[in-house]
C-alpha cells in the first residue's frame, strides 16, 4: 500500500503504514471492571507484589514454585484495542532472583518491560533477562510480538517497579504542570472533572490577551506514554526562554490538556476511561465528561473571540506516524500542517516517519476532525512509536515546536 506524503503527494511505502479507518461506535457508557488493588504475599510472606499505586495494573499473580511466578493482565472491559498495559512492583525480605511469566487475556505482549526503583526513572529490562514465548511474525502489530514473555528480576527490600511504559500518573503530571506554572506567563486551572471526579487540568501559556491560539491535548489513551513525552518536550520548548519562544508568545496563546484521561491512567487501563469508552471516539456525541470539558472550553474561548490556528493531539502506536487531514479537504488553510511535517522531516532525516492523510472528517468522532470541522483549526494526530528512543522523543518534540513557531511567525 502506498501512502501519500505531504501536500506534494509523493508516495512512500516504508515502515509502519498506520491503522485503517476507525469504525463508528457508540460512546454511551458501559460497565468497567475495576481491578482490585493491594499486596500479594508468597513464600511465608517473604516476597511481595503490589499494584497499589497510580497506574498500577496486575490482575492476578500465582506462585509456581522455585521462584517462578505467573502474572495475569486483563483489560478493563471489551472489546478493546490491544494495548495490554501492566505496572506492578515486587520486593523481598532477602535478595533473590525470580522469574515472572507475563500472560494476557485476549492479547499478546506488546510492551517491552521497563524497570525502576524509584517509580520515576525507568530503563528497559536487560535483554539477557527477557525471553519471548511463542514469538510473533511480521514487523508491526500485535501478531508480531510474543504471546507471552518471561523476565528475570533481582529483588531486595527496595521495591522494583515493572511496567509497560514509564509511569506518569495524575499526581506526577500535575507536578510537571505546576513546575511550569511557576513562570509568570503560565497559569493552570480546572476545566472540568472526570467520571471519577479527578481534575481535568488545563495549562494556559500567555503573555497577554491575544486572540490567536494553539490547542494541544495528550493521553486520551492511558498507555500512550511516548506521545506524552514528545508533547512534554514540545510544550517545554514553546514555553522556554529562547528568543523564538518569546516571540511566539508575543502573538499566540497556547492551551494544553496534558492528561485527557486521568481516570484511565490512574486505574491502569489499556484504553478506556471509567465510562468504558475510547475517548477518541467521543468527539461527535460527547457522552463522556472528559471530552465535554474540552469542547466546552473551546466553545467558550471562541465566544471570547479566539481564533485557533493549530491543533495537535499526541498519541502512541507501533511506530512514528503523522495523521493529518488531507489537503484536498483543508485547502490553503491546512498547508501549515504539511509544511510543518516536511520541515520536521528535513531536520530529523535519521528516522523515517510515515504520513497518512485522511479524507474522512465526518462524523467528527476523533479530536483532529472535531478541531477542524467545528473550530476551523488545522489539526493533526501526532503519533510516536512505543519503542522510539526517549532521547529522540525529546528531540522530536523540541524540533516540532521550533518548526511550528517558525511557520506561525510568517503569518
Amino acid at each position: 500500500m502506498l501512502i501519500l506524503s505531504c501536500k506534494n503527494q509523493k508516495p512512500v511505502a516504508k515502515g509502519y503504514q498506520g491503522q485503517g479507518k476507525s469504525a463508528v461506535v457508540s460512546t454511551l457508557s458501559k460497565p468497567v471492571q475495576k481491578q482490585w488493588k493491594g499486596i500479594w504475599s508468597f513464600d511465608n510472606e517473604s516476597i511481595f507484589f503490589s499494584n497499589d499505586f497510580e497506574g498500577g495494573r496486575l490482575n492476578g499473580i500465582t506462585s509456581d514454585g522455585n521462584n517462578h511466578y505467573t502474572a495475569l493482565i486483563t483489560a478493563e472491559n471489551t472489546p478493546i484495542n490491544v494495548s495490554p498495559w501492566y505496572a506492578f512492583k515486587v520486593w523481598s525480605n532477602t535478595p533473590k532472583t525470580i522469574t515472572i511469566k507475563m500472560t494476557y487475556k485476549d492479547s499478546r505482549s506488546r510492551y517491552y518491560p521497563k524497570i525502576s526503583t524509584d517509580g520515576e526513572n525507568f530503563t528497559p529490562i536487560d535483554s539477557a533477562n527477557f525471553t519471548g514465548i511463542n514469538e510473533g511474525t511480521g514487523s508491526f502489530g500485535i501478531k508480531a510480538v510474543p504471546e507471552m514473555v518471561e523476565i528475570k528480576v533481582k529483588t531486595t527490600k527496595t521495591p522494583t517497579y515493572i511496567t509497560a511504559q514509564e509511569l506518569y500518573g495524575s499526581t506526577r503530571v500535575k507536578a510537571w504542570i505546576d513546575s511550569l506554572a511557576a513562570k509568570p506567563f503560565i497559569s493552570t486551572y480546572e476545566i472540568g472533572r472526570s467520571r471519577e471526579n479527578r481534575s481535568m487540568n488545563l495549562m494556559e501559556i500567555s503573555n497577554g490577551q491575544h486572540k490567536k491560539a494553539v490547542m494541544v491535548i495528550s493521553r486520551q489513551h492511558p498507555p500512550e506514554v511516548t506521545g506524552f513525552l514528545a508533547m512534554k518536550s514540545f510544550i517545554e520548548t514553546l514555553s522556554g526562554d529562547s528568543p523564538k519562544a518569546q516571540k511566539f508568545r508575543e502573538n499566540y496563546d497556547l492551551f494544553v490538556v496534558p492528561l485527557m484521561n486521568p481516570d484511565g491512567v490512574d486505574n491502569g487501563h489499556w484504553r478506556h476511561n471509567m465510562g468504558g469508552i475510547d475517548l477518541n471516539r467521543d468527539w461527535q456525541e460527547f457522552n463522556q465528561p472528559e471530552t465535554q470539558s474540552v469542547r466546552d472550553f473551546l466553545v467558550k474561548k471562541e465566544s471570547e473571540g479566539y481564533e485557533f490556528v493549530f491543533g495537535a493531539d499526541f498519541h502512541s502506536t507501533w511506530d512514528d506516524i503523522y495523521y493529518p487531514i488531507d489537503s484536498t479537504i483543508t485547502g490553503e488553510k491546512g498547508e501549515i500542517v504539511f509544511d510543518w511535517i516536511e520541515n520536521i522531516t528535513n531536520r530529523l532525516p535519521q528516522k523515517h516517519t510515515n504520513i497518512k492523510p485522511s479524507k474522512d472528517i465526518k462524523p467528527t468522532m476523533v479530536s483532529r476532525n472535531y478541531f477542524y470541522v467545528n473550530h476551523g483549526m488545522p489539526a493533526i494526530v501526532f503519533e510516536l512509536g512505543d519503542n522510539t528512543p526517549r532521547d529522540f522523543l525529546k528531540q522530536k518534540g523540541k524540533v516540532a515546536a521550533e518548526e511550528l513557531m517558525d511557520l506561525l511567525a510568517k503569518d
